[in-house]
């Protein structure tokens, strides 16, 4: 048998091995999905379009109308991109993969902001890339500058920003994303900011993007999708867009592999972009599972965590209780039958577990009571 790529043997899969489905009865804070439906007017443009016999081939980077809707959603963000340097992609994970595989060569280091979500890592080193995880401040997960600069070596040749943040739920200050941008200039670093859960933030500052800043926009790939906050996982529809030249490369790759998403729902997600009832309904439903949730979790002895600025998860700190975070969530599903991701599948994530909130406030209240009453029962 021939031998395989040897980067492959290295990579991990992440959460695969606790996103599992569970036994019946387990409360699940594990999956990063939102438990809604997509919105309906999105659901009939893309029956539309089969029906009006969208079924060929169209442009690689995605149709004009789509192009331009992203283009015009992205001016909320002060965002001002032309739509022929966006291309909508398979997701928004492929659009990071598209980012990096444009922009880095093997042996390349790339800073990662640790925790850091595990795809990122996975992602780097599929293309031979190096991921250096740098550790954030544990008591707010925001990241520490002293320790950004430390990072940095001749080999540096990104960054991967992603805020609202999964897993830690933090949202980056405008000054940090600011001096972030600083730092990228000074280095002369690509940024690639991963701006996915950009809509659900809770705190006084909003999402920023680097690109705002000066140096910024020269050198930063913006990432987002359609996943999060319009309930649209399953449709596999996310962007990226950038400096021109890079946003050539970004074309070559997806019409070397993917060709396009598919025709009959470049319609339907552009009309997501305009389902503004729906999408403040979403953020108002999550708004108000994080309140509940962070309450009751400040009840349950041994776990703390700070409040989430944004996302939809929570990260808790469970060295309280005397076990580490694999045991921990080993035996919250065991013996509680809630089911939660360890924070050790992430460099960086030693002794946190991480709990999603996309399901619903009935199914967070008993998941906090499971957990309250095993742990207080030890």
């Amino acid at each position: 048998m021939p031998s395989m790529n040897s980067n492959i043997g290295e990579i991990g899969r992440g959460f695969a091995a606790f996103l599992s489905p569970p036994p019946e009865g387990v409360v699940r804070f594990t999956v990063g999905q939102p438990d809604f439906r997509t919105p309906q007017p999105v659901v009939n443009t893309a029956k539309q379009a089969l029906d009006d016999g969208l079924h060929g081939y169209t442009r690689s980077q995605g149709t004009e109308e789509v192009c331009q809707a992203v283009a015009d959603y992205l001016t909320k963000y002060n965002l001002n991109v032309d739509a022929n340097d966006v291309l909508v992609s398979p997701g928004c994970k492929q659009a990071l993969l598209y980012a990096m595989m444009s922009c880095l060569n093997p042996g390349d280091e790339v800073l990662l902001f640790a925790p850091a979500w595990p795809s990122y890592e996975g992602m780097l080193k599929l293309i031979g890339a190096v991921p250096v995880h740098v550790p954030v401040k544990r008591e707010n997960y925001h990241p520490d500058m002293d320790t950004v600069r430390a990072a940095i070596t001749s080999k540096t040749k990104a960054i991967v920003i992603n805020s609202p943040n999964n897993p830690t739920g933090a949202v980056y200050l405008p000054s940090e994303i600011e001096e972030l941008t600083s730092i990228a200039a000074e280095n002369d670093l690509w940024i690639f900011d991963d701006m996915i859960y950009s809509d659900l933030v809770y705190s006084e500052h909003a999402y920023t993007s680097p690109a705002t800043f000066p140096g910024g926009k020269e050198r930063t790939l913006t990432i987002g999708g359609w996943s999060k906050i319009w309930a649209m996982t399953g449709w596999r529809l996310g962007w990226i867009t950038g400096p021109s030249e890079v946003m050539e490369g970004v074309k070559t790759c997806q019409a070397s592999s993917a060709s396009h998403v598919p025709t009959f729902l470049m319609g339907a997600a552009a009309v997501a972009l305009e389902c503004e009832e729906e999408r403040e309904s979403f953020f108002e439903s999550f708004a108000e599972r994080r309140d509940v949730f962070h309450t009751l979790l400040q009840d349950i002895p041994g776990i703390v965590a700070p409040k989430p600025e944004g996302a939809f998860y929570i990260l808790a700190d469970i060295t309280g209780t005397g076990m580490d975070d694999i045991e921990f969530a080993t035996r919250a599903l065991e013996e509680a039958n809630v089911q939660l991701v360890p924070g050790s599948l992430m460099p960086g994530g030693e002794g946190l577990v991480r709990m999603s909130y996309g399901t619903n406030i009935d199914q967070i209240r008993e998941g906090c009571k499971r957990l309250k009453n095993w742990l207080q029962g030890l």
